[in-house]
């Protein structure tokens, strides 16, 4: 298949999606009696472009663009680091709220990334799946579907690598945040399925991952 221009659109909204919740992630917002990152407002909309990508032009299309987001995440972090390790101007007094704001810790760099790259997958694979099992009907089955179990392991693992044992941790955690997620992108189906006919119209396909090998590692596949 030939790359298009709204293909790379998508990857380039998802990615941005990505590394943008990965910065506001640090602030803690109240919502009620529920305490959330801020990435909140964000983070599920990079699922919504991952089902956009499965649904529209495949798994194998999906595992490169989840492989680039990591890519793109792993070059800001790296960078971010740099600039924090840079020494500051002798008049700049902003060190503190860059290393606040960009200082990611080693387990919470662990946690982040980990829980991406099993979320993702699983979400993308789950709705590829179903695509098959359902051939082709009840899109909005498989998109939530896909999400909570993606968002689900994404939380969990998440979660528990960066917070378990310490005075943090509290498995309630991971239910809110799940289903906190869960239901934005619920909210979001109608505009999932205006996205998806747009690009099925304009592209003239509509991916089956009938002989796709599911391996995440099988990036130039």
């Amino acid at each position: 298949m030939i790359i298009s221009h709204r293909l790379v659109f998508v990857a380039a909204l998802f990615i941005t999606c990505l590394i943008t919740a990965n910065i506001i992630a640090v602030k803690v917002i109240s919502l009620g009696l529920l305490i959330l990152p801020a990435a909140i407002v964000i983070f599920p909309l990079s699922y919504i472009f991952g089902d956009i990508l499965t649904e529209v032009y495949g798994y194998r299309w999906a595992r490169k663009v989840i492989w680039l987001g990591f890519l793109c995440n792993l070059i800001f972090v790296v960078f971010a680091w740099v600039g924090q390790m840079l020494p500051p101007a002798p008049f700049w007094e902003g060190q503190g709220a860059y290393e606040s704001i960009l200082g990611y810790t080693p387990r919470l760099l662990i946690a982040s990334f980990s829980g991406y790259l099993v979320g993702e997958f699983a979400n993308s694979f789950v709705l590829a799946r179903m695509k098959i099992l359902t051939e082709g009907r009840w899109l909005w089955s498989r998109t939530i579907g896909s999400t909570v179990v993606g968002q689900g392991l994404d939380t969990s693992v998440f979660i528990t690598l960066a917070y378990i044992g310490t005075a943090s941790f509290a498995p309630v955690m991971i239910l809110y945040h799940w289903l906190a997620k869960t239901l934005i992108e619920a909210a979001a189906t109608p505009l999932t399925y205006a996205v998806v006919n747009f690009l099925k119209r304009k592209e003239a396909i509509d991916t089956y991952d009938h002989q796709t090998s599911f391996n995440p590692f099988r990036i130039f596949d």
